[in-house]
């Protein structure tokens, strides 16, 4: 079989699968589920793969999206800073609080919004913003790894960014209210990206051993965000001891999830991999690809090894046909993304995370 390496992008079906409301989370097919409502997790990485569509076309529908999806996560927002993460059709959130996960996911989105901010309108950046800073009261406490690691992604790129941390204005500002001060303070943004990454090496030092090179006892789901915030962190910090927990266990997770063919095969999510077992062969699913990618990404920067771009370059053909399957999972006719591999095929369902996720992976290999 030939894989192709790439693919003519369709963006209609991002916006087919959006409301005023959001971006659904399920369909039946490539029909949206209204039933299952919506997810702040979805409308987070929506807004990563739609900043990242305008910054390839500059289209006032694609800005639509933005402003949508930045929409729904402000909706999210309790006035205690958390993001509820569940909501109806009918928009009424159905818990709470969301999981930690979701605290994580939308500040990587946030931070990544903040990341282009010569590309988005002020408005959009200062919304940005402000949810930040009222959700950054919560991040030191999160303890699941995952959400530790999406937080410091998202809040990397607020020190990686030249005036992120200020308001945005058309004429020049210079904070002058003790508020105004207080706003994203960057040493105390520093301090709590090294705190969770210490923890998260730690938790790594005091778990590997036995040539299993992993923060847990388990690969699970969203393993690559784990080594990738460790990348971004020792970036930052300069931590050297971050870098190297970094590489040795991307390098374990690159062990565990390529065929002897050499294609792509992430751990399945039908029991997933533990400690001194094999991993479970299915479900394969669209997102594992496109994290691994990012982390592979990063890596190739920050360890200055052209290698991880061989990696991401094959994560990215997992869409593509270079898989397990050998079967492409992106619809010809719509542009869509089939929601996995699992024993008896292609999961023929089409929902965000897919789409999303293709999305980011396509344009992150081709438009960056």
């Amino acid at each position: 079989m030939q894989v192709q390496t790439k693919l003519e992008f369709k963006s209609d079906y991002l916006h087919r699968i959006t409301d005023d409301t959001g971006i659904f989370q399920h369909t039946k097919f490539g029909v949206p589920d209204r039933s299952k409502g919506y997810t702040t997790d979805d409308n987070a990485r929506a807004l990563i793969a739609a900043v990242l569509l305008y910054n390839s076309h500059k289209e006032s529908s694609t800005l639509d999206l933005i402003h949508t999806y930045v929409a729904f996560i402000h909706h999210a927002q309790n006035a205690n800073g958390n993001f509820r993460n569940f909501m109806d059709y009918n928009r009424s959130f159905i818990e709470d609080n969301g999981s930690e996960d979701c605290q994580g996911r939308t500040l990587w989105a946030l931070g990544f919004a903040l990341a282009h901010s010569s590309l988005l309108p002020y408005n959009v950046l200062n919304t940005c913003r402000y949810l930040i800073n009222q959700a950054l009261p919560h991040i030191d406490k999160l303890g699941s790894p995952r959400a530790g690691a999406y937080a410091i992604i998202g809040l990397s790129y607020l020190i990686e960014t030249p005036n992120a941390l200020t308001y945005s204005f058309p004429y020049l500002h210079t904070p002058s209210t003790a508020e105004e001060k207080a706003f994203l303070p960057r040493a105390s943004i520093i301090n709590l990206i090294e705190n969770i990454a210490v923890r998260l090496h730690k938790q790594y030092i005091h778990n590997k051993g036995n040539g299993w090179n992993w923060f847990e006892d388990s690969l699970t789901y969203g393993n690559a965000m784990l080594p990738w915030a460790l990348l971004k962190a020792s970036h930052i910090t300069e931590n050297i001891r971050l870098k190297e927990t970094a590489k040795e266990s991307l390098d374990f997770l690159v062990s565990k999830t390529f065929a002897e063919e050499g294609y792509y095969k992430p751990i399945g999510s039908h029991g997933w991999q533990l400690r001194g077992e094999k991993a479970a062969l299915y479900d394969e699913q669209p997102i594992e690809a496109c994290e691994m990618l990012l982390a592979c990404k990063e890596a190739a920067l920050v360890l200055q090894d052209s290698a991880y771009l061989n990696i991401a370059a094959l994560c990215y053909e997992w869409y593509l046909g270079h898989n397990s399957l050998k079967i492409s999972l992106i619809d010809p006719q719509t542009g869509a993304c089939y929601d996995g591999i699992h024993a008896t095929g292609l999961n023929l369902n089409q929902g965000s995370e897919s789409i999303i996720s293709y999305s980011i992976a396509h344009m992150v290999m081709h438009h960056e």
